[in-house]
């Protein structure tokens, strides 16, 4: 959520912001709801100081037993203008803060402008894509006997998968070694609720532009789509020391999403699923440490893939393709040789003060002692199906096994090859 002071103060910015984020521009509407809703305010301010002066009239009139019918009158007269106007605050109120809340941050000037991933930028590129001496495969073609989509959809519908044996190992044997990873990076590993309340989604921006996206329980609980919503709200609604930042977390969790506009997109294999396993960063830091944080948590990220010895690339979103809450995201896309092309196994991004805002954690500041909003930054550390995606097509043989990488040989008992077919 944005500071509407900064909105009132320099209104160009968010007319700015919008625009470059293809958004229509609400910017006089906000400000004309947020006029409203101060001018009741103001009106019903006034009516409880009137009151409060004939209160003191009307006691003192009766301690003096002099006639009070006309102070009685204009009491209650003020009084049932309160009434009147009261309810129209809060609707004043919800009117502006409803639309408030429907705005996406504010992008970093870093970011390059454009209305979607085309505009993003290849900052660098780790490893070269290894040249196979046959045609690869994708990892659906090479799964075999150890994933089977068809019995998942009969149980659970499409975008679910099977996975057996050494594939379902090697699945949490990556998500063992990222954690690993992690924890050696000063990440405390957390185990978190995988059910959420409306309130925690607010906080982190999924609710309530994006509950298209999310599955809902009959309880009015919502599954995660990720465990920064969980991370994230750890300290909602508290207030916490300077000297403590910033705070890392990792946790690793099952994943659901709806994925409500993806019809049609990658609805073979396992890169779209409804349920996923992903290990997840979250920083809670100071607005002075969040940039440097930013790229420390991303370079977390990339330490995963570099030990996996898995070619990617580094992007920066332009702000057409950035997350609702996002100031500032570098993607990272692994090489699928099965498909001839990067995809996307990581976001780390930078949300300032915006999901904060929305969850009233804050810090008291040491020099001026004064609380002030935290910042919040999350990524994928990673996704860790898509990274058994990657695996599988990276380190395929021409008799169509899987050759383990070396850094999770270990995890795995020294398996070096796994027999899929």
């Amino acid at each position: 959520m944005l500071d509407i002071n900064l909105i009132k103060s320099n209104p160009d910015i968010l007319r700015t912001a919008l625009k470059n984020r293809n958004s229509k521009d609400i910017t006089d509407e906000l400000l004309e709801l947020h006029n409203k809703y101060l001018d009741l305010v103001n009106n019903l301010q006034n009516l409880r100081e009137q009151r409060n002066k004939l209160s003191e009239k009307f006691a003192t009139a009766k301690r003096n037993k002099e006639d009070t019918t006309d102070l009685s009158n204009e009491l209650a007269n003020i009084k049932q203008s309160m009434a009147d106007i009261t309810p129209k605050v809060e609707h004043a109120k919800s009117d502006y803060e409803t639309l408030l809340v429907s705005i996406p941050n504010i992008p970093s000037e870093e970011c390059p402008v454009g209305i979607d991933e085309t505009a993003n930028k290849v900052l660098k590129k780790i490893g070269t894509p290894k040249q196979f001496d046959f045609k690869p495969k994708e990892h659906y073609e090479l799964g075999g006997k150890l994933m089977d989509f068809d019995r998942a959809t009969k149980i659970a519908g499409s975008r679910f998968v099977f996975l057996f044996g050494e594939l379902a190992r090697l699945e949490r044997a990556l998500a063992q070694f990222m954690l690993d990873c992690h924890r050696k990076n000063g990440y405390t590993e957390v185990y978190v609720p995988l059910l959420l309340s409306g309130q925690a989604m607010f906080g982190t921006g999924q609710l309530p532009k994006f509950e298209e996206d999310l599955f809902k329980t009959t309880v009015n609980s919502y599954l995660i789509p990720t465990a920064e919503a969980s991370l994230t709200n750890i300290y909602n609604n508290e207030i916490l020391k300077e000297e403590n930042l910033p705070l890392r977390f990792t946790a690793y969790t099952p994943c659901f999403r709806s994925e409500a506009g993806a019809s049609g997109r990658d609805t073979s294999g396992m890169i779209r699923q409804h349920q996923f396993g992903k290990v997840e960063l979250v920083s809670i830091t100071t607005p002075a440490q969040s940039k440097s944080e930013h790229e420390r948590m991303t370079l977390c990220a990339e330490e995963i893939l570099e030990k996996l010895e898995l070619p990617y690339q580094r992007v920066l979103l332009s702000t057409g393709d950035m997350g609702f809450s996002s100031e500032k995201t570098y993607d990272l896309e692994v090489w699928l040789p099965g498909q001839g092309k990067y995809r996307e196994i990581s976001s780390c991004s930078n949300c300032n003060s915006f999901q904060a805002r929305r969850m009233n954690t804050r810090f008291r500041n040491v020099t001026s002692g004064k609380n002030e909003f935290v910042h919040t930054l999350n990524g994928s550390g990673l996704a860790v199906g898509r990274c058994l995606i990657a695996v599988i097509e990276n380190y395929q043989q021409d008799d169509g096994s899987i050759a383990i990488p070396n850094v999770l040989r270990p995890y795995l008992c020294n398996v070096q090859i796994i027999e899929t077919m």
